[in-house]
């Protein structure tokens, strides 16, 4: 290994690389836009399903979400599975036919969308054209809220300090970790703690908690342990997967410490009501 890796400063070799082509973002916001929920939001944190709904109709957009939706297909593809993922794949691009963007509150199903749908139909001409379009109006909800709606969110919580957590898959492929950043600088009574681990994956991974559980385990465990010692109040992340993980570990702890989706946390301090 090259004598730059040893003598790089702690997070150095932890951050993700800027993606290739910076991304043009439209001039004004859109009337409509499309959201897909996720099946882990769906299924277990529907609460912040209905905060991102309600942070964009603040902003006066009308978000329409068909019914049928389900997976984006990424725990198939990342399992080798891809006739399995293809399958799903091709449910969720028949349902949003319409040229509207397509909000994601969560960067690693976004970034399945946007980076992987064309992979999974290379070989089939009329489908990846349906999948490069909607690839290129698929948006994780912290990019949309800062780009395209360009918010200016007015802090009215007490003052805090949390921890962010990225998806690492989320980090490499959307830089989440940046747009949550630019978000959550906007609010004056949060301050926003760094920790050890900070860009490391909790260990979900999808089916790799399953199919690797020991290790999987270790790694939320030392993910846990640096989120308690950073001195955050409370973690904040914009993905329901690692939520899931992580929320899970700290009870199975009897850890006081706990998880919110960036679409609750943000919609709370900005003054929204349930």
């Amino acid at each position: 290994m090259s004598e730059l890796f040893y003598n790089a400063a702690p997070n150095a070799t932890r951050v993700a690389p800027p993606l290739p082509t910076p991304r043009q973002y439209p001039a004004h916001k859109p009337a409509n836009v499309y959201l897909f929920g996720t099946c882990v939001l769906d299924l277990f944190f529907p609460e912040a399903g209905m905060d991102a709904i309600r942070l964009l109709e603040r902003e006066g957009i009308r978000v329409h979400f068909p019914q049928a939706q389900s997976c984006c297909g990424q725990p198939a593809y990342t399992s080798g599975y891809t006739d399995e993922a293809r399958k799903v794949a091709r449910a969720q691009l028949a349902l949003f036919e319409q040229d509207w963007p397509l909000v994601v509150p969560s960067g690693s199903c976004a970034g399945m969308i946007r980076h992987h749908y064309v992979e999974l139909f290379k070989d089939e001409p009329a489908t990846l054209a349906r999948a490069q379009a909607l690839a290129e109006r698929t948006f994780e909800l912290a990019e949309f809220l800062l780009y395209i709606c360009k918010v200016e969110f007015q802090d009215q919580g007490a003052p805090t300090k949390i921890a962010l957590h990225t998806s690492c898959s989320a980090r490499r492929e959307m830089n989440t970790h940046l747009h949550g950043r630019a978000l959550l600088a906007q609010l004056g009574q949060v301050e926003r703690v760094d920790h050890d681990h900070e860009s490391e994956c909790c260990g979900f991974g999808g089916t790799f908690s399953v199919r690797m559980p020991d290790i999987s385990g270790a790694m939320v465990a030392d993910k846990t342990r640096a989120l308690q010692e950073s001195g955050a109040a409370q973690v904040v992340s914009a993905d329901c997967g690692c939520l899931l993980n992580i929320n899970g570990a700290f009870e199975k702890q009897n850890a006081a410490l706990r998880g919110q989706h960036l679409a609750s946390f943000l919609w709370q301090r900005t003054g929204g009501a349930r």
